[in-house]
C-alpha cells in the first residue's frame, strides 16, 4: 500500500516520508482492515511528528488519528463485517495517512448514514471531545451561556453546534471577519472578533457583566487568562488544549474568590478509564446528526499525497473546520 511514515521527529514538512510499497496491514483478533476513504488531520498529528505529544509511538510510524472507510477484512471477534462502512481511530503509530489501516473493536463505529467520507472521518474526535466536555464535564444546561473560543476551528465548530443543540446561548470568538462569519453560520448567537475587539469587555457587555456559565477553551495561553476574567459565578472553564503554545496558570486564590471550576478534558483518557461511554456518546451524536442538529464542517479536502501541506495549514491556525485527506 501507499502511505506516509515518520522516521525521525521534527516538523511534519521535514519528517513525513512518502512510501509506495508499505506492507499491507493484517487484522488481528477483534480488528478490521479498512480501506481508507478519508483521513482527518488533527493538531496532535503535528505533535506526533515533532515527538512532543503525550504518546510517542516507536519510529517509524504512520500518523493519522481519524479515518472513515470500508471494511475489507475482519479478524475473529471484530465489531464489523466486510463491506461495512465504519469510522474510528487506528492504533497509535499505525494511523490513517495510508491507503489501509486497522481498527480495534472498541474503536470501530458505524459511519452515519448520509454523511460524506470527509465528514465521517473528521467528526469522531472533535464531536466526541465536545460532547464529553459540555455534557460529561460541564453539565451544560439549557438557557446557560456558553463561550466557545476558536469557534470556527475543528473542535470549536463542533462545540458551537453541540451547545446550540443543548439549548445554550452561544457566544463564539474567532480571528478575522471570515472566521467570524463561519462561526455565525454554525449557529453562534453572537461572535467576537478578538483581533480588533477587547475580548473581555465584549463578553462582559454581551452578558450584562455576568460572564459566561461555561467556557470552552482549546487555545490556552492569553485566551485562558481572559476566560478567567469573564467566567460567571459558579461557571466552568473547560481546558481542551493549548494551540496557543503556552500552558496558562490557574491561580487557586482567584478560583476560590470567584467560585468557578477549571475542568480538564482529555477525551482519550476516557477510552482507557471508562470506554463504555464512547459508544453511548456516539449514539447521541448519531441522533443529533439524524436531526441535522450537527453538521461537521470540512474546510478542505486534499489528496493523501498532500499531507505535509495539510498539516502546515492546520498548524498555521488559519483554517476553519477540519482538513481531510482523500487517498
Amino acid at each position: 500500500m501507499r502511505g506516509w511514515q515518520v522516521h525521525r521527529h521534527g516538523a511534519p514538512n521535514d519528517v513525513l516520508t512518502w512510501h509506495d510499497d508499505l506492507p499491507d496491514p493484517r487484522p488481528g483478533p477483534g480488528q478490521v482492515l479498512v480501506r481508507v476513504h478519508a483521513a482527518a488531520c488533527n493538531f496532535p498529528d503535528i505533535l506526533l511528528c515533532e515527538g512532543t505529544y503525550q504518546e510517542r509511538p516507536p519510529l517509524p510510524f504512520t500518523p493519522g488519528l481519524e479515518i472513515a472507510g470500508e471494511v475489507v477484512a475482519a479478524g475473529e471477534g471484530a465489531a464489523a463485517s466486510v463491506g461495512d462502512r465504519v469510522l474510528g481511530t487506528p492504533p497509535s503509530g499505525r494511523g490513517g495517512f495510508a491507503e489501509l489501516a486497522v481498527l480495534d473493536a472498541p474503536a470501530t463505529l458505524p459511519w452515519p448514514d448520509g454523511m460524506s467520507a470527509a465528514q465521517a472521518a473528521g467528526m469522531f474526535i472533535t464531536y466526541q471531545t465536545g460532547y464529553c466536555a459540555l455534557h460529561r464535564r460541564a453539565n451544560l444546561r439549557a438557557g446557560e451561556t456558553l463561550l466557545v473560543h476558536a469557534a470556527a476551528g475543528g473542535v470549536g465548530s463542533a462545540a458551537v453546534q453541540l451547545g446550540k443543540a443543548a439549548g445554550a446561548r452561544v457566544i463564539g470568538t474567532a480571528g478575522g471577519p471570515e472566521k467570524c462569519a463561519v462561526a455565525k453560520r454554525l449557529g453562534a448567537d453572537e461572535v467576537v472578533d478578538y483581533r480588533d475587539t477587547d475580548l473581555v469587555a465584549a463578553v462582559k457587555d454581551l452578558t450584562g457583566g455576568r460572564g459566561a456559565d461555561v467556557i470552552f477553551d482549546p487555545v490556552g495561553g492569553d485566551v485562558f487568562d481572559a476566560s478567567r476574567k469573564v467566567v460567571a459565578f459558579e461557571g466552568r472553564i473547560l481546558v481542551i488544549g493549548f494551540v496557543a503554545g503556552r500552558f496558562a496558570e490557574a491561580p487557586t486564590n482567584h478560583i476560590l474568590i470567584k467560585n468557578y471550576s477549571v475542568l480538564g478534558v482529555h477525551w482519550g483518557y476516557y477510552r482507557q478509564m471508562n470506554p463504555g461511554l464512547i459508544p453511548q456518546w456516539q449514539d447521541a451524536l448519531g441522533a443529533l446528526w439524524a436531526q441535522r442538529k450537527i453538521d461537521p464542517l470540512v474546510a478542505a479536502e486534499l489528496a493523501l499525497t498532500e499531507a505535509p501541506e495539510a498539516l502546515r495549514r492546520l498548524g498555521s491556525r488559519e483554517t476553519t473546520g477540519k482538513i481531510v485527506l482523500i487517498p
